[in-house]
């Protein structure tokens, strides 16, 4: 049963085009989250749209008008499970404009994956700076860097790149207090190291992608504090009657609690618990 595994909250950042919606495209897509024919069809009509490359991040970008403009609007939550974890990914927006989003989920996160494009010309830009400094004031505590598009490099696959855009990362981390970073040379589109070793980056002896993940720590859960769930946003789904979307910070929720919204002071009672569309008697912090 997925509940059995200890949970993460895992937010993807970083700069708009550097693949992040890919990476996590790809990483459902290998983890059989997502059947080969739906990334089949998405590869047809990407190169339709002109838009060659895009398969794996459309598994995200679930948004006609995102699909359209290839950028990621909204928050968008998939579970996946390793041996070891049960993950829920939040793909954040990179853009610009959507930096508030961004905060949203980075604040939900157990951990973060940071995406560096290691194209020529690319590397650690301002975006990569605000979204890595934000993670840190938002307090996620612990953090993975990728260094992606390792296949685009001049050659492909260039030791010596990666090697040039991690100093830029470190020179990046190291001052906003992010120590020990895992920094992982991968192509999300090709899916070198992701899962396993990448022939490759033969060079490569670190860990892949999943090692890092697999890593990671559970956050202490407060469960012996008073429930608190601040509200994201609410639903009235008919025949089911007001929905209350949120993540349990402190506490511990049960179907049947009496729970209290404020600053309304109004009173309510919990019918039942849903996370991921799977029905749960109770739900504990993340």
């Amino acid at each position: 049963m997925a509940q059995e595994l200890p949970h993460i909250n895992l937010v993807v950042i970083g700069h708009v085009d550097h693949g992040k919606s890919t990476l996590v495209g790809r990483l459902l897509y290998e983890h059989g989250e997502i059947p080969q024919h739906i990334i089949d069809e998405y590869k047809k009509e990407s190169e339709e749209k002109g838009k060659a490359t895009f398969e794996f991040a459309w598994v995200m970008d679930r948004f006609k008008e995102e699909r359209e403009r290839g950028v990621t609007i909204d928050l968008t939550h998939r579970k996946f499970e390793t041996d070891k974890y049960y993950f829920t990914i939040i793909d954040a927006p990179g853009h610009r404009d959507f930096v508030k989003n961004m905060i949203t989920g980075t604040s939900q996160a157990d951990a973060a994956v940071l995406v560096v494009s290691a194209r020529e010309g690319e590397g650690v830009m301002a975006q990569t700076k605000e979204h890595a400094f934000l993670a840190r004031t938002l307090g996620v505590p612990q953090l993975i860097c990728v260094v992606n598009k390792m296949d685009a490099t001049q050659p492909p696959y260039s030791e010596a790149r990666f090697n040039e855009v991690k100093d830029q990362i470190t020179k990046l981390l190291t001052p906003i207090g992010y120590r020990d970073v895992p920094i992982i040379p991968i192509s999300g589109y090709k899916g070198d190291n992701i899962l396993k070793a990448s022939p490759n980056l033969s060079w490569w002896k670190g860990p892949t992608l999943m090692d890092a993940l697999n890593a990671l720590k559970v956050p202490q859960k407060p469960t012996d504090k008073p429930l608190r769930i601040p509200v994201e946003d609410v639903y009235s789904i008919t025949g089911i009657g007001t929905v209350p979307v949120g993540r349990v910070e402190t506490g511990i929720i049960k179907v049947n609690d009496k729970v209290i919204f404020m600053p309304a002071n109004k009173a309510g009672e919990v019918k039942s618990i849903e996370m991921h569309h799977t029905p749960m008697q109770q739900a504990e912090p993340g």
